[in-house]
């Protein structure tokens, strides 16, 4: 019998066979999944992959109801339509199995690679989870190198059954919360109106909650007004130290006192102070995402999808990793050698070499599983444009760490003029240090001209500013992330996906996040009615109730009874209030965007549909005013705010997918529509001239190429004639006679 080993994806499957056959391993195909074979110390060996989850949770009875409690794992093919792939890969383990009496999980060193390795293994052995420790072992390793894997399958450990049982809690209490609140959610509202079901979930409704409050901020937010007075000294602005100042008279008499002594402006003092500056720490998975947000403008999803498939060509470690530590274990110096033999990097990776720095500046964040993002050393080929921006940014963070600090002098000048003390500060870089190999570090030289202590300078610009205060920012993205993270919600490898299906629910919208009607209508209702659902303390309890399972300190049977009775208590104020929060969903769904004041009678202009489908504009007097205008069709209409000068109808913006929003009135007859048409028809005359002129120039092209092919074929004849005039003529074969008898002339 054999050892089956259970990857998590087929190209780490492939990684492991070629790193424990040297390379002597045999590939078998199975449709479209495969396994490999080799012989290791005596017995056979199998290395087979996964696709990601095989089985997943599924309720055991088909009532659409709630509350559900009754749920087990199943075949994902078996569940959903767009997991019937999946079953190629589990026929192929399951026949592969039958040759084998021990197993290793080899599947990625976290909670999702441990849950998806141990049902695996579980499914093929028929095994309780408790059982499969005396057949079964794991493997964990950071990279996938060859080294790495023959390093964990030489010191493997038993399966990390506690792991299981936390992942297994998480996923229950996911599936229960989701399912139970969706249903809940969309029977409130009514499947008719809701046309698709709504969905909430155990982390996905604080987040909402988070966003929902930031929204509220935003649009509550009154503004208020101050003044902010700076000075211009040797092409230097100068700021006063007052600040910002919220009393208008206090502003004006400041001004005055500055524009008195703008002649005598004296400097006071001037403060230099040397500091150095460390490199920043190596990337763990949610600053690696903000700082690819920000560097190099791309979603913390795809950052983590373009990471996930370097850690599989073994380019970088473990993407979803907690850490911020290198330990020396990693064999630090080979791996700064084998970077330096990469063009890109052998300049600063050489200094490094040169002068031994080999001990890293670190971060506090530490995770017993994996060590920080890093550079393997392997030689990237074949990467795509958006996998090579983000090796560099993982690489050049790596080298930066081991890179000298960066020395900086900082310089603050305080002036007066009368009775008013203004300052500037500046600084600039002594010793660019770390700076030289980290390209994306955000540090500008701003270094101040030479000013004396106690000398008399001019000002000719003073300026007294009127501003007002700015309602808090939207978050990005990232900024989600990283703020769940601070607040204990969801995992490093969960909490972009939980962002993204806020985004498919309509609930948020936009890159600079806002929340949508729908989803504040949501959040309202929630709150004022069964504020369980988004309480982040509920959902941070059992956060840290699975992280005490992972450590044997509690079992997984008390935490989902804990999670169930949670669940109930919730219903039941849901339920209990069912009625209102149908009607405050219900007014999203119901309130129409006002895009301007008719012009007739001073209605409110309202988006309607017609009994076709087709959307229109409308005075809300209808049927006093019978005021329409035509809208584009299949596009999103917004108000901009603004009235047209001519036809003194509102001007809308018109949103289309996959092309550029613009901006139209509504009176179809306005002037401005003729230049609208003539800048059309301009477009319109000038393609069609493009392609006749394409036309053309295909037709001359197709002519020449039939010219020169009849020219080319002419030639040709005459050179065969040529060839068969100059050829001696062969002779022709005798023709075989017939023997035909002459008749016999009779005697």
């Amino acid at each position: 019998m054999g050892t089956l080993i259970v990857a998590e994806k087929p190209s780490v499957a492939l990684r492991i066979a070629i790193s424990l056959s040297d390379g002597k391993q045999k590939k078998i195909s199975k449709g479209r999944a495969s396994y490999y074979t080799f012989e290791k110390g005596g017995k056979k060996m199998y290395v087979a992959a996964a696709v990601g989850h095989l089985f997943t949770l599924k309720q055991t009875g088909k009532e659409y109801r709630y509350p559900v409690f009754e749920i087990d794992w199943a075949p994902s093919y078996a569940v959903g339509k767009n997991s019937l792939y999946t079953k190629e890969y589990l026929d192929v383990l399951i026949a592969v199995s039958k040759d084998c009496d021990s197993f290793i999980n080899a599947c990625d060193f976290d909670i999702e690679g441990t849950v998806i390795g141990t049902n695996i293994i579980k499914e093929l052995t028929k095994k309780s989870v408790k059982d499969l420790a005396k057949t079964s072992l794991r493997m964990k390793y950071s990279t996938t190198t060859t080294k790495d894997l023959q390093e964990s399958y030489a010191s493997l450990m038993p399966l990390d059954i506690n792991n299981f049982y936390a992942g297994e809690t998480r996923h229950k209490l996911d599936w229960l919360w989701g399912i139970n609140f969706s249903r809940a959610l969309t029977s409130a509202i009514g499947y008719s109106i809701a046309r698709a079901p709504l969905s909430i979930g155990r982390v996905q409704g604080p987040t909402l909650a988070m966003l929902s409050k930031r929204e509220i901020e935003i649009s509550e937010f009154k503004p208020r007004p101050f003044w902010r007075i700076t000075a211009m000294l040797k092409d230097v602005e100068f700021v006063n130290l007052r600040g910002d100042m919220f009393e208008k008279e206090l502003a004006a008499n400041a001004y005055a006192e500055t524009s008195r002594n703008k002649d005598k402006v004296h400097v006071e003092s001037i403060e230099v102070n040397e500091e150095y500056k460390r490199p920043f720490p190596p990337f763990d998975l949610t600053s690696l995402q903000l700082e690819a947000s920000r560097a190099l403008h791309m979603d913390p999803s795809l950052t983590l999808s373009l990471a996930q498939s370097l850690y599989e060509r073994s380019y970088i470690s473990y993407p979803r990793t907690s850490s911020q530590k290198l330990p020396q274990s990693l064999g630090l110096p080979k791996i700064i050698e084998d970077i330096s033999k990469n063009a890109e990097y052998t300049g600063i990776a050489s200094m490094l070499l040169k002068e031994h720095r080999f001990k890293p500046v670190e971060g506090k964040k530490v995770d017993e599983a994996h060590p920080s993002v890093f550079p393997t050393g392997e030689m990237p080929k074949a990467l795509s444009p958006q996998e090579a921006k983000l090796y560099d940014l993982i690489t050049r963070r790596f080298l930066a760490c081991f890179a000298p600090d960066a020395k900086v002098s900082r310089m603050k000048v305080t002036a007066s003029a009368g009775a008013e003390k203004y300052s500037a500060s500046g600084m600039h870089i002594m010793e660019s240090g770390w700076l030289d190999y980290y390209k994306y570090a955000r540090l500008e030289d701003k270094a101040l001209p030479e000013f004396i202590e106690g000398e008399l300078l001019k000002t000719e610009i003073i300026n007294l500013k009127p501003l007002e205060t700015q309602p808090p920012r939207r978050y990005a993205k990232a900024g989600v992330i990283s703020e769940l993270e601070k607040r204990g919600l969801g995992t490093k490898a969960t909490r972009a996906s939980i962002i993204d299906t806020l985004f498919k629910r309509n609930y948020i919208e936009g890159t600079s996040i806002k929340v949508t009607s729908f989803g504040l209508s949501v959040y309202n209702a929630l709150l004022h009615n069964c504020s369980m659902i988004i309480d982040e303390t509920t959902t941070r309890k059992l956060e840290d109730d699975m992280e005490l399972i992972s450590k044997g300190k509690k079992t997984e049977e008390e935490v989902i009874s804990e999670g169930k009775a949670m669940l109930v208590e919730a219903l039941g104020i849901f339920d209990k209030n069912k009625d209102e929060i149908g009607k405050e969903m219900k007014v999203s769904f119901t309130q129409t965007t006002i895009l301007g004041i008719c012009p007739k009678d001073s209605g409110n202009l309202i988006i309607r549909k017609s009994r076709f489908g087709k959307q229109f504009v409308a005075c809300s007097n209808y049927p006093k005013c019978t005021n329409t205008y035509p809208l584009p069709q299949n596009a999103k209409i917004e108000p901009s705010g603004r009235v047209c000068e001519y036809c003194k109808t509102p001007i809308i913006k018109v949103i289309r997918r996959a092309r550029r929003p613009f901006e139209m009135d509504l009176d179809p007859n306005c002037i401005t529509k003729d230049e609208m048409k003539k800048a059309i028809e301009q477009r319109n005359i000038a393609k069609a001239a493009k392609e006749e002129s394409a036309k053309a120039t295909a037709t001359e092209i197709a002519g020449a190429s039939k010219s020169t092919k009849a020219s080319k074929a002419d030639n040709a004849n005459v050179k065969t004639k040529a060839k068969q005039r100059s050829k001696p003529k062969p002779k022709k074969a005798p023709s075989k006679s017939r023997n035909i008898r002459k008749p016999k002339v009779s005697e």
